[in-house]
């Protein structure tokens, strides 16, 4: 049982990034110890799993009636962009469905799981449930804190530096590290950077990878006081990549220039002469952007660590010694007074990147 339940989380990974608010789910079909269909949801607004994994078994001839299907995550029983995943596997014939995790959308939240049990199909639950959850972690958070679930990323050399005394930043990282990186724009549903970045490096912020083309993440900049330049490479591109422009200016003139560029203004709280993070946070959340990869400079860090807004932290570390001054840190203006106030993470991995590392940690 728990070889197919992993064979189905094999292929839910494999929408990773092509799903982006929908949830990453793999299914399996099995009867006599027999894989009779599998298939994944592969896309935003396609099939989901268990549809692809029933439309793979009936294009080889295969009968599923009476057959047993493995699902990481509890099918839907709501019309969404595609018909309820329940009312397939009813009229399908399926006499049993293991899932691995429920589902947190309130919209199914088990009703899915009733809904299969009303029509006299056993369901059992929880195989590989964690295995299923984390895969899924900011699609839950998403769904459970009414919040996007943010990573923060930064590069940085063996003595913490994240850029030479005067100011040289590129590259820390080789090539390997910096393609990762992209494969976490594609996998993450929106970019955040501060107005700092956006002046220092006039970033494009989107995913640039040989022979892949990924989805770019939408953009969006902390800009309290609207200096973005009208011909930055973010404003150019907004009508081709969705860019999100956040600040407390509210002068409309101001905002005319932007949005006939393709960018989307919102009005944030202020604090401390700065963009309100909780209710920039909250508003994007309202939107329903449920990831975001940080890529800002060491001052936006600190702020969304001040604020409590960092659930993941990816730390890219190049093997190389600089030396210099105290700016170029990856947090800055913002510090606990005393190791025991610290924040603190669980390490999950460390990925060598050729030269380089990878620490993955998730904040206690």
């Amino acid at each position: 049982m728990k070889d197919y339940m992993q064979k189905a989380l094999d292929l839910a990974k494999l929408g990773q990034g092509w799903t982006k608010s929908n949830p990453m789910v793999g299914a399996v079909i099995v009867k006599n110890d027999q894989i009779l269909g599998q298939g994944y949801h592969k896309q935003y607004g396609g099939l989901h799993a268990e549809r692809e994994a029933l439309q793979d078994a009936f294009e080889k001839g295969r009968d599923v009636k009476g057959a047993t299907m493995y699902v990481t995550l509890e099918p839907c029983c709501h019309f969404g962009k595609t018909p309820p995943c329940t009312q397939a596997l009813i009229e399908a014939g399926i006499e049993k469905v293991i899932v691995a995790a429920t589902d947190p959308n309130p919209l199914v939240a088990g009703k899915g799981i009733q809904e299969l049990r009303n029509h006299h199909i056993e369901v059992e639950t929880g195989l590989l449930a964690e295995e299923s959850e984390d895969l899924n972690r900011k699609f839950n958070y998403f769904m459970t804190h009414q919040q996007p679930y943010v990573t923060m990323k930064y590069a940085m050399t063996l003595d913490g530096r994240t850029a030479a005394y005067t100011g040289d930043s590129q590259w820390i990282t080789d090539k390997i590290a910096r393609e990762h990186v992209h494969y976490q724009r594609h996998s993450n549903q929106a970019i955040m950077v501060g107005i700092g970045t956006v002046l220092a490096d006039d970033p494009a912020l989107t995913v640039r990878i040989d022979d892949f083309e990924g989805i770019n993440p939408i953009r969006i900049v902390c800009d309290t006081s609207l200096k973005l330049p009208l011909n930055s490479q973010l404003v150019k591109t907004a009508k081709e990549t969705p860019t999100i422009i956040a600040t407390i200016n509210q002068n409309p003139q101001d905002h005319q220039a932007y949005q006939a560029a393709g960018c989307q203004l919102l009005i944030i709280k202020e604090k401390d002469n700065k963009v309100d993070l909780l209710d920039l946070i909250t508003q994007l959340w309202q939107q329903g952007i449920q990831s975001i990869y940080v890529e800002g400079g060491s001052k936006l860090n600190a702020s969304l660590l001040e604020a409590g807004l960092i659930q993941e932290i990816h730390t890219y570390i190049g093997p190389k010694v600089i030396g210099g001054f105290d700016q170029y840190s990856p947090i800055s203006g913002f510090g606990f007074s005393r190791i025991n106030q610290a924040l603190t993470s669980n390490i999950q991995a460390i990925t060598p990147l050729g030269k380089d590392l990878l620490i993955e940690s998730r904040v206690d």
